[in-house]
């Protein structure tokens, strides 16, 4: 607990104080005794790693999580709301991470979602219409209200979600990452906006990776590490560099399961281009990105969340379609109709949600043969070829339990993740490329996943690493890209690393 620096902050009532705060998942400790005070009329920045426990307090301002330990005060009233729909009673809005927009409804609808105008006991359509093409042009939006909210870019999909709550009357107003799909102009505008929410006095909480996001539009900020609230500072009396040394604990307490020292890139300069790109661009995802995977060497595309890394590897598969750019494999000029076509050039994806390529209520060895059933059985299938097939990549990926017809629902994450992996590995492809590939595992099955990404590297694969941890890049790259807000800025190759240089970067 920072007390010196709270100490100003009693003498005045605050908006909201937090005091003692503790919240555990199944066992993990995701917040440890947190105080936390948020003044009436300011924009309080929320900075840390991935899992440091931000989005966690910020979730139990805003009634999703219900059963934790501590005290909340909101205007010196002690509160403790079960559910969104009573935070949302009491004056508090926030914009989630992942988007909560309707996209089969009008742009107009979501504006109003839950709150449309009514005229004689009927909703007022055109009332509603007009009222959401003032608010939204007061952000700097134009679009037409009556437009499907499902055809809108996801930038300008953010922008609608950010109206709604902050013209919806909020007193306390939380942005998750609210820059993470924005253009330069849109965050400009953005933060013009919400200068004015703060002149008004209500009370702004906004988490960003972008740290100079953080220091130009927060009036304080707050550094969260390991579930523990760390410091809070005036933002005016600091910089980056104080910013990134306390969040990933240099020269204070070491940080307890992450990694802070340097690591020497391997790149193959000369090794043969399997995969090439010159001049990509994907609507308002990214724009003029180039570079070259070679064989036997992996490289790693890093940035924060929302900076393009995603799509790009999606566009690399043919699942995205490049408004502008080539590819080109092993030389070869390459547009992809679809992802078959990816497929038959070469190219494998895991991406970063299992969910999307694996059938949870099926065994294990359906799993893994299903990429290579056109190749064993034309006219039936053959199971028992399956399951030998199945059987030696179980093994050679330490996939456990052993059993090929376990349900893979009965796998924990880090085995399913080696399922994923084992299905393109029936047949082994030119580039394989990785989004995510580590999110959500613990320790040792992290290791597993390394040790086998590098061995596929070793075996002449090119490899393509999309993360936005730091850890998971410094662990497996010999070369490594930044993306920041859908363009390369830097690439480090042939040199030393940290993950404080990679957070500088980006």
């Amino acid at each position: 607990m920072n007390t010196q620096a709270e100490a100003p902050l009693r003498a005045v009532a605050p908006r909201l104080r937090m005091e003692g705060i503790s919240k555990s998942f199944g066992g993990v400790v995701a917040l440890h005794d947190v105080d936390f005070v948020l003044r009436a009329g300011e924009i309080h920045g929320l900075v840390g790693e991935n899992g440091a426990g931000k989005s966690t307090l910020m979730k139990i301002i805003a009634g999703v999580h219900a059963e934790y330990h501590g005290r909340m005060f909101i205007d010196g009233e002690q509160v403790h709301f079960r559910s969104a729909r009573d935070a949302l009673a009491a004056g508090i809005g926030m914009v989630h991470q992942e988007l909560s927009v309707v996209p089969d409804l009008t742009v107009a609808e979501n504006v109003f979602l839950g709150k449309q105008p009514t005229k004689a006991g009927l909703i007022d359509w055109s009332g509603m219409v007009a009222a959401a093409r003032e608010q939204l042009a007061n952000l700097g939006i134009e679009v037409d209200p009556r437009a499907s909210m499902g055809s809108l870019s996801i930038g300008l999909q953010q922008l609608v979600e950010l109206a709604r709550v902050l013209f919806s009357g909020a007193r306390i107003i939380i942005l998750d990452e609210p820059t993470s799909a924005l253009s330069p102009p849109e965050v400009h505008r953005l933060f013009e906006v919400l200068r004015g929410v703060r002149a008004s006095g209500r009370s702004i909480v906004f988490i960003s990776h972008f740290l100079d996001d953080i220091l130009s539009v927060s009036d304080r900020v707050t550094i969260f590490r390991n579930g523990r609230r760390v410091v809070t500072e005036a933002a005016a009396l600091i910089d980056k560099g104080w910013v990134i040394e306390r969040m990933i604990g240099s020269g204070h307490e070491e940080l307890e399961e992450s990694y802070t020292g340097a690591i020497a890139l391997n790149s193959k300069s000369a090794a043969p281009v399997i995969l090439s790109a010159r001049g990509l661009a994907v609507g308002r995802a990214f724009a003029d990105v180039s570079l070259d995977a070679r064989a036997g060497e992996i490289l790693g595309i890093y940035g924060f969340m929302g900076c393009g890394q995603v799509e790009l590897a999606r566009t690399l598969f043919g699942k995205l379609k490049p408004s502008t750019g080539t590819l080109a494999i092993e030389g070869a000029a390459k547009r992809f109709r679809n992802t078959a076509h990816a497929r038959r050039a070469g190219i494998a994806f895991v991406p970063e949600s299992r969910r999307s390529m694996l059938f949870y209520q099926e065994p294990v060895y359906k799993n893994v043969s299903i990429s290579v059933l056109g190749r064993i059985s034309r006219l039936w299938l053959k199971p028992a070829a399956e399951r030998e097939i199945a059987s030696r990549h179980v093994e050679l990926l330490n996939i456990r339990p052993s059993n090929v017809m376990a349900l893979l629902a009965s796998l924990s994450g880090g085995n399913q993740q080696k399922v994923a992996l084992a299905k393109w590995l029936t047949y082994i492809p030119k580039v394989l490329i990785l989004s995510e590939p580590t999110r959500g595992m613990d320790v040792g099955a992290k290791d597993d996943v390394v040790k086998i990404v590098r061995a596929l590297r070793n075996q002449g694969l090119a490899v393509i690493v999309v993360s936005a941890e730091p850890e998971t890049v410094l662990s497996l790259a010999d070369r490594v890209i930044v993306m920041k807000k859908g363009r390369i800025v830097h690439e480090f190759a042939g040199e030393t690393i940290s993950k404080d240089r990679l957070l500088d970067a980006a």
